[in-house]
């Protein structure tokens, strides 16, 4: 295991998981440059400011001479900068394209065979999985969005490169300094508790879940282990979180016993994404997640006493 002090870029740092993954790699004592756009007008770095080992940098993932200067130094990469799901995606096609597959592939070319990178992919990459089969970093790819067919060929780009780790990661919920609400657990749980109700459509649909800060502590676990964890994909999320919607609904309403929920007859969720995933690959290389789904409803719950009525997402 190597805890030696690292220098590192993140693009996207000022994102919902860069927020929260720029704080620990700080706390770890590693020197850390946060490159974004900042499109949100989010002050989600602002308390780091006073920190000496940290940059900020406000620039475009997709501005190769501003990657030329930011790399040059960087003992490793990772580069979280993207436009994130398929509502937004579908808006911004080219912006899509451009932004998720093209700037990995530019910022590529510009490191040398020695930096190393650390990767999120996602877990739409697996699409519509096989019913009852567990998806392994082993199957099959089939992304049915925008979204996830840019993410996957950043992927391959990446790993053809090599020198690299990618994290594949389950649906992302919890609380951080750039909240996003249009993600589905963090979405159901502001409903539960300022609705107390929600509409489900094809409430059967499964995929797997994973708190913010096991993701940012995936990203530590593997800096620290990367000799023998590159070159491969992991994926990163809950072995006992393979939900549906409606028992995800079941699960908040645990937390809050007022929420109500129905399943709508009619009408299609636009993300078709239906999927179980193992995580076992990960698990064998010693990482483990801190987090339960009940754990991050109860924060979640707290976090929306603070935001009522203010609006944060991407979509």
């Amino acid at each position: 295991m190597n805890k030696q002090p690292m220098r590192i870029l993140v693009t996207g740092g000022a994102g919902y998981i860069g927020s929260v993954l720029t704080r620990r790699l700080l706390e770890e004592g590693h020197r850390v440059t946060a490159l974004d756009n900042f499109i949100y007008g989010q002050n989600s770095l602002l308390d780091l400011c006073a920190h000496e080992d940290f940059e900020v940098v406000r620039g475009d993932c997709r501005d190769e001479a501003l990657l030329k200067r930011l790399v040059r130094d960087k003992d490793a990469v990772i580069p979280l900068a993207a436009l994130v799901g398929a509502p937004l995606c579908d808006r911004d096609r080219i912006g899509a394209v451009t932004v998720n597959r093209d700037a990995v592939k530019s910022l590529c070319s510009l490191l040398s065979p020695g930096q190393r990178v650390l990767y999120p992919m996602s877990n739409s990459g697996y699409g519509i999985g096989e019913q009852g089969k567990f998806c392994t970093e082993d199957s099959p790819l089939n992304p049915i969005s925008l979204y996830g067919r840019t993410k996957v060929e950043a992927e391959r780009i990446i790993l053809e490169r090599g020198n690299a780790i990618t994290f594949r990661l389950a649906t992302v919920f919890g609380a951080s300094p750039r909240m996003r609400l249009d993600l589905l657990v963090n979405d159901f749980v502001y409903r539960a508790a300022t609705d107390r109700a929600v509409v489900i459509f094809e409430g059967r649909f499964k995929r797997n879940y994973i708190h913010i800060r096991d993701v940012a502590k995936a990203f530590i676990h593997g800096l620290e282990n990367f000799e023998e964890m590159k070159g491969r994909p992991y994926n990163v999320g809950l072995e006992d979180a393979n939900l549906s919607k409606i028992e995800l609904c079941e699960l908040i309403r645990k937390v809050i016993p007022e929420f109500v929920y129905f399943e709508s007859p009619v009408g299609r969720d636009p993300d078709k994404r239906d999927y179980i995933v193992s995580n076992q690959r990960i698990l064998a290389a010693g990482w483990r997640p801190d987090w339960t789904i009940e754990r991050g409803i109860g924060e979640l719950v707290k976090c929306y006493t603070v935001l009522s009525g203010h609006p944060h997402a991407n979509a």
